[in-house]
């Protein structure tokens, strides 16, 4: 709990909107707050007064002005204290009259107009009495009562609501909870209410019996949360119930049952676990309803009856010891369109992995599995690859060759399919680096690099795109390169700040290496980019290696001054040996020449920023790649823009052209209000891409919605609409209504 300055405890007591009694009161709000220490339980008596009047046959002591009263870790201030010494053996009586606060050890504080204690300030009664919780919650009575850490309120209202306006003027709460009885319980740090009502503004909207709810001091507490609503074409009209339960300070379970008007319920769920090694979640969704499925044309639905369905989500990290730890991720899906349907996500393949780390100074290992889900009408559950083992290793030891660092690695890979290709790789790989800064400020990096292949390929004719299979059986390949990098920055003053110009250039020598017959795995979304122009192996991924040598020369520009930075990189790279044939013909790598790449990049204080990425033909500089990325704002009102087009002429179905825009946005006013918006718009012509379904301008998928948010209370409506349906996901709208009562609820 915390003590408010006397201004704002003074607004507090004079404002009749807490639990309505508007008598006056005689407060300097402009007194200064007088700090002290509270003694440890067991010191004697702290008395400090401005008078004190001491009458011996009424045994009765009376102190007047700025009073303070400290026994055993309370602490008492009051305009006027009278103590009143008990008979032989008896308790004495504290009566504290005037701006009266109490203190507790744990600096729960109480405050009153007029306060009976008995002599240990423990236990009393209390009038016209504001209660202040931790958690910005107040607990107000026209009479109160404590008995040993308990509180019992009478006719009392709580509320966690500011009921003074930013000028200092009385308002009334956004909401509180009025009842004839209120008990808090500071042991157990609950607050039980009998005979209660919910007030809006003033306005009785909700009756409740029994009421109780953990105060902002309870470690881990359970109860009901707040109910929200969703209406949704496919679900109809759902209400939400949840339910938190608390084990303990380290396991908890929220279930959440769902009521639908046009299906049949279901339940979510979230446990948690804070495990001695760390912590693990698990959260899914289970129900039986009705599925569709297409039939093979892609057209005929097929109703395949009511099915159980459901999701599971396992996420955690675990620190073993000081060196291992294990990552790990499972989610898994019944059918392909539950999540969608349910408003679980919108991925179109979901990811399952689990990692075994080793880390240390000088090396890191890995041994990890993935599962992958396909949940589009077009996958099929055979072809989904599992990859079991994924083995990475990567060692750096201290040691100096010729003078540069020796990096050595391994790398083995299983991937098997109950339809499709399985493949088995096996790779290991030494590398060596030199760097040096010359006199005349350029730095030159020297790099070497070996590597040896081995594959096995099983059912390449089961391959889902041909141009990635490999061929049957066991098959080995070697590969060594050596590069050199030169970049020579020139930095000076300009235009009021420093700007920096960095040529550089890249020589790559490597013989022609074998990539036809070996399978393509892992580098199959490879296009030639600013962030790899100067990679060693521009080829994601292990299974391509950019064979020939090469020579990539480019720039980077930066202007820095105050409240503006600009930074722009160029560059391009020629092929000295080898043709490229590994790469597809549109991303930018095949052929003598590479197309050209940039990137520009502006920030204008903390209200602008501007990202644009592009790649020009090489032959006529026609723009291959566009992408830009445009934020206007800070952080409560912002207006946010993401272009990209893609013109590769790729016929590679799996890298298909596409041209997209995405827009989100957020304004903030009236202090508490706020509306947002985001959409996914489809723009791809026939003549961008002559698979496309749409017509230039086709909806994804928009939501916007309006919030109000205050220190105690939230209240959402947003607005979802879905332009494409799959299976048994139709297209339309669906709303949310959300509500939080702040500490309540919660």
């Amino acid at each position: 709990m915390v003590a408010l300055l006397p201004q704002a405890a003074q607004a507090q007591r004079m404002n009749p909107a807490l639990w309505g009694n508007p008598e006056p009161r005689n407060v300097d709000p402009d007194a200064p707050v007088r700090k002290s220490a509270l003694p440890a339980p067991g010191d004697m008596v702290d008395f400090e007064a401005d008078q004190l009047v001491y009458d011996e046959t009424a045994r009765l002591v009376t102190a007047q002005g700025r009073v303070r009263v400290s026994r055993d870790g309370y602490a008492l201030v009051a305009d006027r204290v009278e103590y009143r010494r008990g008979a032989e053996g008896d308790a004495g009586e504290v009566v504290a009259i005037g701006n009266v606060s109490i203190t507790d050890p744990a600096g729960n504080q109480a405050m009153g107009e007029r306060i009976t204690l008995s002599d240990s300030l423990k236990d009393g009664a209390i009038a016209n009495m504001l209660l202040v919780l931790n958690d910005g919650g107040r607990l107000g009575a026209r009479g109160a009562t404590r008995n040993g850490g308990n509180y019992t309120l009478d006719h009392a209202a709580y509320s966690p609501c500011a009921v003074v306006n930013g000028d200092g003027c009385p308002q009334v709460p956004v909401w509180k909870i009025k009842a004839v009885k209120i008990s808090y319980d500071e042991t157990r740090h609950r607050i039980s209410y009998r005979d209660a009502s919910l007030e809006m503004f003033g306005v009785p909207v909700f009756y409740l019996p029994r009421l109780s709810h953990p105060d902002g001091d309870a470690p881990r507490a359970g109860g009901l949360l707040v109910p929200a609503i969703e209406i949704q074409r496919q679900l109809g009209i759902g209400i939400s119930a949840p339910v938190h339960m608390a084990f303990g300070p380290d396991h908890d379970l929220t279930l959440t049952p769902w009521l639908y008007s046009a299906t049949n319920p279901a339940l979510a769920f979230q446990a948690r676990r804070l495990l001695a090694d760390g912590p693990i979640q698990v959260d899914g969704m289970v129900t039986v309803s009705r599925r569709f499925d297409l039939a093979p044309n892609g057209i005929t639905e097929i109703d395949k009856g009511e099915q159980f369905r459901g999701y599971l989500g396992i996420k955690g990290r675990l620190q073993h010891s000081a060196r291992w730890r294990s990552v790990f991720s499972i989610r898994l899906s019944s059918d392909d369109t539950f999540n969608r349907r349910y408003g679980l996500g919108f991925d179109d393949t979901l990811r399952s992995s689990y990692a075994l780390e080793r880390i240390t100074n000088e090396s890191w290992l890995s041994v990890s599995a993935w599962y992958f889900q396909g949940l589009r009408a077009t996958d099929r559950a055979g072809e989904s690859p599992l990859v079991l083992p994924l083995i990475d290793y990567d060692w750096r030891p201290d040691w100096q060759v010729a003078g540069g660092r020796i990096r050595l690695g391994a790398n083995s890979q299983t991937i098997v399919r109950s339809s499709g290709q399985d493949m088995f790789r096996a790779l290991g790989w030494a590398r060596w680096d030199r760097s040096l800064l010359t006199g005349l400020g350029q730095r030159i990096a020297f790099t070497g690099l070996a590597r040896g292949d081995v594959y096995d390929v099983r059912n390449s004719q089961l391959a889902t795109f041909p141009d990635y299979a490999g061929r049957d059986g066991w098959r080995g390949r070697g590969m060594a390169l050596a590069a050199v990098d030169v970049s020579w920055p020139f930095a000076g003053p300009a235009l009021g700040g420093e700007q920096t110009i960095t040529p550089r250039v890249q020589l790559v020598a490597a013989p022609k290496v074998r990539n036809l017959g070996f399978p393509n795995e892992d580098a199959r979304a490879f296009e030639l980019e600013d962030v790899s122009l100067f990679d060693l192996n521009r080829a994601p991924g292990l299974d391509r290696f950019e064979s020939g040598s090469r020579l990539t020369y480019g720039a980077e520009y930066s202007l820095v001054r105050s409240g503006f930075q600009l930074m722009a990189e160029l560059g391009q790279s020629v092929r000295l040996s080898g043709d490229g044939n590994e790469f597809s013909a549109g991303t930018g790598f095949r052929g003598q020449m590479s197309d050209v790449v940039g990137r520009i990049a502006m920030k204008l204080g903390g209200l602008v920023e501007l990202t644009h990425r592009f790649r020009l033909d090489k032959d006529n500089l026609a723009v291959r790649r566009n992408e830009i990325d445009l934020t206007v704002g800070g952080r409560r009102t912002y207006v946010s823009a993401a272009y990209i087009r893609l013109n590769r002429n790729v016929t590679l179905e799996d890298l298909e052209d596409r041209q997209e825009l995405r827009l989100a946005g957020r304004v903030a006013f009236a202090r508490y209000w706020t509306l947002f918006g985001n959409g996914i718009i489809d723009l791809t012509t026939k003549a961008d891409n002559p698979l496309a379904t749409g017509n230039g301008f086709r909806g994804i998928r928009h939501r916007f919605g309006v919030e109000y948010e205050d220190e105690c209370f939230r209240f959402g409506v947003g607005w979802r609409r879905d332009y494409v349906g799959d299976r048994d996901f139709r297209p339309g709208n669906a709303f949310q209504i959300s509500i939080a009562f702040k500490t309540l609820g919660r």
